[in-house]
């Protein structure tokens, strides 16, 4: 496939030990008589993908290697070693590459953290959500905040150093004065890295049902704007940069110094790297059952059982369900909607135009001046950024940029 720039790679474990209940991603409880067998058949993946991509070369190198879920840390890190030794052998990891594994807090302790660390893992995100025992039960989590505070004592006993902590806000009942309780709780653990995400009751969801049965209020947008905003400022106050519309990263203490961090690419050490990737809409692999990649102008998934995909890999198949040939108009849709996402960084006007041959302004003028006057957006010598306002309103912003049809 000739050379290639370096991808972000991306490993699905899609077990848990129970759904949670807002929870519609691909994710199955009860299975760990697959953990051995789908493991095998992720390492016969990653090879595949690798011998592909290599095209007889020397192996395409990888720049970030993300572990996501369901809850990979229940999977015993002998097995992550087997996925992660498949992927240094497979794959090029650079040697400043960021390793992050998903955990909820129940599921690690010292020792198996110790290991993970061994293995190379570098950046642990804990799912958190609340530090409400009630939030908690209403969002079907297993863990206690006290299991929290244990995981992140661990986690830096282990020598982790960079440590994400997920939350949910806006969920049904919650105040914002209990929001500001979690941020603060969340806040004394010194996270390097916080994303803080709005509730969606989604379709097919115990919550859903919950919440269209009456049993529980539905989201209030309104309240969930003031904790968005409540957040805003108690981080950044707290010395985060607030550099994606759900994520925040801490600034370094002290500041660094020389030319190390670009304050517009990277305005923290901390961000996490891999995501970088998708709101750049760079290129990505996934392996895993339901797991999403795009490469060259083309983007599919992964079948989404587990047990199809073990049968698949025991075929000797790739074990895909579906391809998609993006167009150039969709493409830049996807850069535009993808890249505002990042509120430092913003789209860059000349690295758009040097990527698809037209200069945003070219084509999206009429649209970026509508909310350029409305107060959504601004331009700023080279970069489009969404406005504070933008950042509330972004599914306004971003539905303007879709090819119409």
């Amino acid at each position: 496939m000739g050379e290639q720039q370096p991808l972000a790679l991306y490993v699905h474990v899609p077990f848990c030990k129970a759904r949670c209940a807002y929870c519609d991603f691909n994710t199955y409880a009860g299975l760990s008589p697959l953990f051995a067998p789908y493991v095998r058949a992720l390492v016969r993946e990653v090879r595949m993908w690798g011998e592909r991509l290599a095209d007889g070369g020397p192996p395409v190198s990888v720049r970030t290697l993300y572990v996501g879920g369901g809850t990979p840390s229940l999977l015993p890190p002998p097995l992550l070693a087997q996925v992660l030794d498949a992927c240094r052998e497979a794959f090029r990891l650079l040697p400043d590459a960021e390793v992050s594994l998903e955990a909820n807090p129940e599921t690690v302790e010292r020792e198996n953290l110790t290991a993970l660390r061994a293995l190379g893992v570098n950046r642990l995100s804990l799912g958190l959500q609340s530090t409400h025992a009630d939030e908690l039960r209403l969002l079907g989590r297993r863990h206690t905040f006290e299991d929290a505070v244990r995981a992140v004592r661990a986690a830096r006993q282990a020598g982790f150093d960079n440590l994400n902590l997920d939350l949910i806000y806006g969920l049904p009942g919650q105040t914002v004065a209990r929001w500001q309780r979690s941020l603060e709780r969340v806040l004394a653990l010194e996270p390097e890295h916080l994303s803080a995400y709005s509730l969606t009751v989604e379709e097919g969801t115990p919550l859903y049902d919950r919440v269209a049965a009456g049993r529980l209020p539905p989201p209030d947008p309104d309240q969930a704007a003031e904790m968005y905003e409540l957040a805003e400022g108690m981080l950044a106050e707290a010395g985060y940069v607030h550099y994606e519309i759900s994520n925040w990263a801490r600034l370094p203490r002290p500041p660094l110094e020389g030319p190390a961090l670009s304050p517009v690419r990277e305005p923290s050490p901390f961000v996490c790297r891999h995501n970088l990737v998708y709101w750049r809409n760079e290129p990505y692999l996934g392996v895993g059952a339901g797991a999403h990649s795009s490469l060259e102008g083309r983007r599919w998934h992964n079948v989404l059982a587990p047990a199809h995909y073990i049968a698949c890999l025991e075929a000797g198949e790739l074990p895909i369900a579906q391809v998609e040939e993006l167009s150039p108009e969709m493409a830049m849709a996807e850069t535009m909607i993808l890249g505002l996402r990042l509120l430092v960084e913003g789209v860059s006007c000349e690295e758009f135009r040097r990527r698809f041959g037209r200069h945003p302004l070219e084509q999206y003028g009429e649209a970026i001046e509508g909310l350029v006057r409305v107060g959504l957006l601004t331009v700023d010598g080279d970069r489009i950024r969404l406005t504070a306002r933008g950042r509330l309103l972004g599914n306004e912003v971003f539905i303007r940029f879709l090819p119409e049809g």
